[in-house]
C-alpha cells in the first residue's frame, strides 16, 4: 500500500499517541461499493492510498502476471549473459551469501536456478563469529585458487568495493546482488543488481536480498526456451522460499513483495521439497493449509536463524537442497534443537545485557542511544537494540567490544521517523564498516570511537526529532461503530493479508463503548472483556495488561483502539474465526 498516504488528526491515548489516517468516509464508502466489498475494508484501502479501482483490485487479487520484467533492473542483462556463459562452459560459480534467513534462502534460490540452467554452483555462507557479516578478501582468494571464475553475491556485497577489486586482480568476475543501500561509489563489479542503486529504473525498490536473487533467477530461466507453463510452475515453486525470506527480512509487504508473499504462502499448502517440508513440520505447521506471515516470522524464520546464531548456516543450505527425506528430517530436528537452545541461552544473555543497559540513565536530552559493553554476545545485540527501542522509543545502537582486538561491533534499530543509515552516512570516518537500512543497521568501529559516535549520533538525532517522535504511535485506519464489525466485514478486512511491514493489520477506534461485564484474567497478566455499543457486543483480548487493571471498571465508558486477527482456536470451538485485540484505551472523550 502507498507509503505516502496522509495522516490526519492525532490524539493522546493511554500508552500511545493515536494517529488517524485521512479518510473521507463518504468517498471511502462509495469506493467500497464500487469494489463490491464491505465499508470496513473499503475505508482501510482508501485510507492507505489505494484509491483507484484498478490498483485496489490488483491489491486484493495479486497476480503472478503482475511481477515486473527482471530485465528492467539495471545490470540484469549483463548478469544473465555472464551466468549463461558460465553454465554453458561449466565454469565454477561461487554464490557468496549471508547467514540469516534472507541470505540463506537467497543462496538456495540462485543455486537451484543455476543448476536448472545446467551450471555448477558452489556456495559460501560466512561464520557469524569467525568472519562476521559481509564479503571477505580471503574467501575470494581461496575461491580463485580453487578454480572459481565467477562469484555472485546474494544479500551482500554492495559495500564490498575492496573485495570486488581483489577478485578482479585474480581474474574472477563478480556479480553483486543486494538490496542494502549503496555507498556513493558502487563496487567495480561486472554487474550490480540492486534496485536502490542510482539510475536503476526497476519499479520495486523494496525487494529484500532473496527478492533480488529471485529476479536474477527469473531472468536466467527465461533464457532457457522452456514452455511458458513450465517456467511459470518453476518460478511459482521458488516463491515459497522467497516468501519466507521476504517476511523474515521485514520489508514492506506491498507491491511486488505482496505478490511474492501471497503466492509463496499459498504455495506452502503443498510442499515437495523434503527439507522445507521437514522444517515446516518441526515448526508446528500442518500440511494442507497456508501459514500466515506471522507464523513464518515467529515459527519458521527463528529455526533458520538459529543455525547462523548458534552454529553454521551451511546446515540450512543443506537442509533446503537435500532430496534425502531422512537427512532432511535429521537436519530439521537439529535446527529445532538449536532454536530451543538458542531461546534459552538467548533469553539469559539478552536479559543480562538489558540489565546492564538499564543501569545507564536515559533523560530527555538523549535523542539517540548508544550502549556498549565488554564482550557482549554479538549474536543478540540486534534483539537487545529492538527491546530498548520498544522501551525508550529512540534510535538505539548496542555494541560489544573486547580488549583483545580493540573493536566494537553491533547493531542499531530505529523509530519510524528516523533514517538510521542516513545518520551513519554523516559520520563515516568513525567506522571500519557499516551498512543497513532505514530502521536497522550494523557497524564495526575501533572501540576508541564509541564515545564520539554516541555524541555525534545524539546531536544528529536531536536536530531532527521532536518530543512527539519519542512517544510510540498507533496508526488508526478508521473510526467505526461496533455494529459495523460483522463477520463478513471482519473477514474482508483480514483478506487484505499478508500483514507485516508496510501492510499492518487494520486498526480501528471505537468511541464511548461500555465495559460490559467483569474482566477475565489469564495467567494474571492477560485479560479478555466485553464491550458494548448500542446492541452490539464485542469481546476484546488484551495482552500484558495487568498494570492497567484498575481502568477496567464495569459500566465505565472508554475509547478503544483495536485490531482484528484470525483466530483458529475460536473457529475450532464453533465461534467466528476472528478476534479483536485491544491495543490501547483511554476514558471516553
Amino acid at each position: 500500500m502507498s507509503a505516502s498516504a496522509k495522516t490526519g488528526l492525532q490524539a493522546r491515548g493511554g500508552r500511545f499517541r493515536w494517529v488517524f489516517r485521512e479518510v473521507d468516509s463518504v468517498e471511502a464508502d462509495s469506493f467500497a461499493s464500487l469494489l463490491g466489498i464491505s465499508q470496513l475494508a473499503g475505508r482501510v484501502l482508501y485510507g492507505r492510498g489505494l484509491r483507484e479501482p484498478a490498483a485496489a483490485r490488483r491489491f486484493l487479487q495479486p497476480a503472478l502476471e503482475d511481477l515486473h520484467d527482471p530485465l528492467l533492473m539495471r545490470g540484469m542483462t549483463q548478469a544473465v549473459e555472464r551466468i549463461r556463459r558460465a553454465t554453458i562452459a561449466r565454469e565454477k560459480i561461487l554464490i557468496y551469501g549471508d547467514y540469516d534467513v534472507d541470505g540463506t534462502t537467497s543462496v538456495v534460490v540462485l543455486k537451484k536456478a543455476i543448476e536448472l540452467a545446467g551450471g555448477v554452483a558452489l556456495f559460501h555462507v560466512p561464520d557469524r563469529f569467525k568472519e562476521g557479516y559481509g564479503m571477505r578478501t580471503e574467501v575470494v582468494e581461496r575461491a580463485g585458487a580453487e578454480g572459481v571464475s565467477l562469484i555472485v553475491s546474494v544479500d551482500t556485497g554492495i559495500r564490498a568495493g575492496e573485495v570486488v577489486r581483489r577478485a578482479a586482480e585474480l581474474g574472477v568476475d563478480v556479480i553483486v546482488t543486494d538490496h542494502h543501500l549503496p555507498e556513493a561509489e558502487l563496487p567495480p563489479a561486472l554487474a550490480v543488481l540492486n534496485p536502490n542503486q542510482p539510475g536503476c529504473p526497476y519499479p520495486e525498490k523494496n525487494l529484500c536480498g532473496v527478492g533480488v536473487a529471485f529476479k536474477l533467477a527469473q531472468g536466467l530461466l527465461q533464457t532457457l526456451d522452456w514452455p511458458a507453463d513450465k517456467l511459470r510452475r518453476i518460478l511459482k515453486s521458488f516463491l515459497k522460499l522467497v516468501a519466507i525470506g521476504t517476511v523474515a527480512d521485514v520489508v514492506p509487504l506491498t507491491g511486488e513483495n505482496r505478490i511474492i508473499v501471497k503466492h509463496g504462502l499459498d504455495g506452502l499448502c503443498v510442499v515437495k521439497n523434503e527439507g522445507l517440508r521437514a522444517l515446516l513440520k518441526v515448526a508446528g505447521l500442518s500440511e494442507g493449509s497456508a501459514p500466515t506471515a506471522g507464523q513464518v516470522a515467529f515459527q519458521v524464520a527463528p529455526r533458520i536463524n538459529a543455525a547462523g546464531r548458534m552454529a553454521t548456516a551451511t546446515d540450512v543450505i543443506e537442509l533446503l537442497v537435500t532430496a534425502d527425506a531422512d537427512r532432511a528430517r535429521a537436519l530439521a530436528e537439529q535446527l529445532d534443537t538449536l532454536n530451543t537452545d538458542r531461546r534459552g541461552a538467548e533469553t539469559q544473555i539478552v536479559e543480562s545485557i538489558l540489565k546492564e543497559c538499564e543501569r545507564i540513565p536515559v533523560t530527555e536530552s538523549h535523542a539517540a542511544l548508544v550502549f556498549a559493553g565488554d564482550a557482549w554476545h554479538r549474536g543478540v545485540l540486534g534483539i537487545v537494540a529492538s527491546r530498548l527501542v520498544e522501551r525508550f522509543h529512540r534510535p538505539t545502537f548496542v555494541l560489544g567490544h573486547t580488549a583483545e582486538d580493540g573493536v566494537a561491533q553491533g547493531s542499531g534499530r530505529s523509530i519510524p521517523t528516523f533514517h538510521l543509515l542516513d545518520a551513519l552516512e554523516q559520520m563515516p570516518e568513525l567506522f571500519m564498516k557499516f551498512g543497513g537500512h532505514f530502521h536497522a543497521a550494523g557497524v564495526t568501529m575501533p572501540s576508541s570511537h564509541v564515545d564520539e559516535f554516541r555524541r555525534k549520533l545524539n546531536a544528529y538525532a536531536a536536530a531532527r526529532l521532536t518530543a512527539a517522535d519519542f512517544m510510540p504511535t498507533l496508526l488508526v485506519d478508521a473510526e467505526v461503530n461496533l455494529n459495523e464489525i460483522t463477520d463478513r466485514a471482519a473477514y474482508e478486512a483480514l483478506s487484505l493479508d499478508p500483514f507485516g511491514a508496510g501492510n499492518p493489520r487494520p486498526m480501528f477506534v471505537a468511541r464511548g463503548v461500555e465495559i460490559a461485564g467483569e474482566p477475565v484474567w489469564m495467567k494474571e497478566k492477560h485479560v479478555r472483556f466485553r464491550v458494548r455499543q448500542g446492541q452490539r457486543m464485542v469481546r476484546l483480548k488484551a495482552w500484558n495488561f495487568s498494570d492497567r487493571a484498575a481502568e477496567l471498571v464495569v459500566g465505565s465508558r472508554i475509547d478503544v483502539v483495536f485490531d482484528l486477527e484470525e483466530d483458529a482456536y475460536s473457529l475450532s470451538r464453533g465461534y467466528s474465526g476472528w478476534s479483536a485485540t485491544l491495543r490501547d484505551m483511554t476514558p471516553a472523550t
